[in-house]
């Protein structure tokens, strides 16, 4: 079962997204509160969106996809950013990740969004095998580049007094 977060699931995301942190060896980096998460979900001007998936016997959360909206200015058009997919261990091979993907992709198809995006860790070739079995494909000729934390304080105070 896939359904759109509601703030009851705010703190089940926050647990989840602590367990994707700790999966993709950076717990440290997972510093986003509950209250943060809420304000980006269900705030005034939500920048965020989620949907679960639950287990269907039991209606346990087993995993998530939190997304954005992006821009292609080449196609004139938006799209959906995936910052997040994560199905709990246990919950793997049953569906729900696939699941997450295929509503995000007809969320996409309704709205006439041209491109569903992500990014996936280099060694993470459980997850690269799955997306390439779904389609998607890499687009190798592309390198993240990332500001944080002091160098973009740096940059973004450049030219202050």
């Amino acid at each position: 079962m896939i359904r759109p977060a509601t703030p009851a699931d705010v703190p089940t995301l926050h647990t989840l997204i602590r367990e994707l942190a700790a999966y993709e060896k950076a717990p440290h980096e997972a510093r986003a509160t509950e209250e943060q998460l809420h304000e980006a979900l269900f705030g005034e001007r939500p920048a965020v969106y989620a949907h679960i998936a639950a287990d269907d016997a039991t209606g346990e959360t087993v995993g998530c996809a939190l997304w954005f909206l992006n821009f292609s200015t080449w196609r004139g058009v938006h799209g959906i950013y995936l910052e997040d997919l994560y199905v709990r261990p246990a919950a793997r091979g049953a569906g729900h990740g696939k699941a997450l993907l295929t509503e995000l992709a007809r969320l996409c198809v309704e709205r006439g969004y041209q491109r569903l995006e992500w990014s996936v860790l280099n060694w993470n070739a459980p997850s690269i095998a799955f997306y390439e079995a779904l389609g998607a494909r890499p687009q190798d000729e592309w390198t993240v580049y990332r500001l944080t934390d002091g160098a973009l304080a740096a940059l973004g105070g450049a030219g202050r007094s």
